[in-house]
């Protein structure tokens, strides 16, 4: 039936039904107890959770800024304010920015999606214990629940993000020594600051039956419930683009034009694919590197090599994960690295990817920060810049037309509920740390 009502959709426009993806089901979503989700929303909130207990999830992932933060590179650890306005601490100043832009949680917890960050680090395999990859390797630990889940823990290890620098508390500690698995690694240390709290150990017994039953609060605990949440607060399922493919409404006008585009001519289907329009793979599209890079403190570089840095191979170089596009005219800056304020500048460097860095004219939004690398350091680099260039895949211009037609269309995939959430922000949390709002 769904289908047909696409086939009426296409007769409206000149994209082909057989070129459209099935409408995203929001019966595919897991469905979570309503005790688990309250539980993760008082989790994501909960600066409980980071090293120096300043750092929330919603630091650099707030509904205010479509579940980013608002700028190109964000300030975790060591940061006070929040979005475009936060600041070095000068009390306890970040050692650099973190690496990449955060991305947006919409429809995370699909079970489409295979794999998550930018590149890629961890992923669905069957292979593995706990049918998860990730760069904890063997001493990942089994019992998360989902992809969602076990992506949900990996920033609370980071001295950028969430643990802190060194020696300034006992997370830090933990993940300067590689102690994060474990009776005592990091993880079950933030574990039992959570237990510890009374509030807390009741909410749990409420949501998990084997705690209540008299199993400790694991950590494992800590991410479900924190997925659960995302899952069920940011699922974006009702756009007008959804609607069309329902056979609700078709798109109409520039709308239309650019999902003509979309999934034709200008070929952004070939990866953006199917409902959740991503094909889960990477693919090197020319972005501008800013920031810090993804390197060892010890290496004086500042690049970004993406899924290469996985993988070890050379093909994989400079290429990240195709996001999903729901909200995504909200979920700027735009790239890996944030490097594009303005979504019509990306869309005309995106669509051609080997003289995209030619091109780049755009102004990243940076928070000012002292002390630091140059931000502009692989585009000041000439070699660094030809082997983005090289590595780039091939494309073609679009002109303003097209560019109009396109934005329409990304516009269309707007899904106003999901960026209000559906719980919203807590009033409180257990730890009586405060809110970021």
């Amino acid at each position: 039936m769904l289908r047909l009502a696409c086939l009426a959709l296409c007769l409206a426009t000149p994209v082909a039904a057989a070129d459209l993806p099935p409408p995203l089901d929001p019966h595919d979503f897991p469905r979570h107890p309503a005790a688990e989700v309250k539980l993760g929303q008082l989790l994501f909130y909960d600066p409980i959770l980071s090293g120096s207990r300043t750092v929330s999830c919603a630091t650099c992932h707030h509904p205010r800024f479509a579940t980013g933060d608002g700028v190109s590179l964000g300030i975790g650890d060591g940061g006070t304010g929040l979005g475009p306005d936060r600041v070095a601490d000068p009390d306890n100043p970040p050692e650099q920015r973190i690496p990449r832009n955060a991305p947006g949680l919409f429809n995370l917890g699909h079970p489409g999606v295979t794999v998550l960050f930018h590149d890629g680090r961890i992923e669905v395999d069957e292979t593995r214990p706990g049918g998860l990859r990730t760069p904890l390797g063997q001493d990942m630990v089994a019992g998360f629940d989902s992809l969602l889940s076990a992506q949900t823990m990996f920033p609370v290890l980071s001295p950028d993000e969430m643990a802190g620098h060194y020696a300034e508390n006992d997370v830090a500690q933990l993940v300067r020594q590689g102690r994060l698995t474990g009776p005592d690694g990091a993880w079950e240390t933030i574990a039992a600051r959570v237990a510890g709290i009374p509030e807390y150990a009741a909410l749990f017994a409420e949501a998990y039956p084997e705690i209540a039953a008299g199993q400790p609060i694991g950590f494992t605990d800590i991410s479900d419930a924190i997925a659960a949440f995302m899952s069920f607060e940011w699922r974006a399922t009702n756009s007008a683009f959804d609607a069309a493919l329902r056979g609700e409404a078709p798109l109409t006008g520039a709308a239309a034009e650019g999902m003509e585009l979309f999934y034709g001519d200008a070929g952004c289907a070939d990866c953006h694919a199917g409902p959740l329009m991503t094909d889960n793979a990477f693919h090197a599209m020319g972005a501008p590197q800013i920031g810090p890079g993804k390197a060892a403190r010890f290496e004086s570089h500042q690049q970004d090599t993406g899924r290469m840095r996985v993988t070890g191979a050379v093909d994989d170089a400079y290429a990240f994960r195709t996001p999903m596009l729901r909200n995504v005219t909200r979920t700027g800056p735009w790239g890996h690295a944030g490097a594009h304020s303005d979504l019509r500048a990306f869309l005309r460097d995106h669509a051609d990817p080997a003289t995209a860095l030619d091109r780049y004219d755009d102004a990243p939004t940076l928070p000012r920060l002292e002390n630091i690398a140059p931000d502009d350091w692989a585009l000041d680099t000439p070699a660094e810049r030809a082997a983005i260039a090289a590595a780039a895949r091939p494309g073609r211009p679009l002109d303003a037309k097209d560019l109009d037609a396109l934005l329409a269309f990304l516009e269309s995939l707007t899904d106003p509920a999901s960026l209000t959430g559906r719980l919203g922000i807590p009033e409180h949390v257990p730890s009586g740390l405060a809110i970021e709002r």
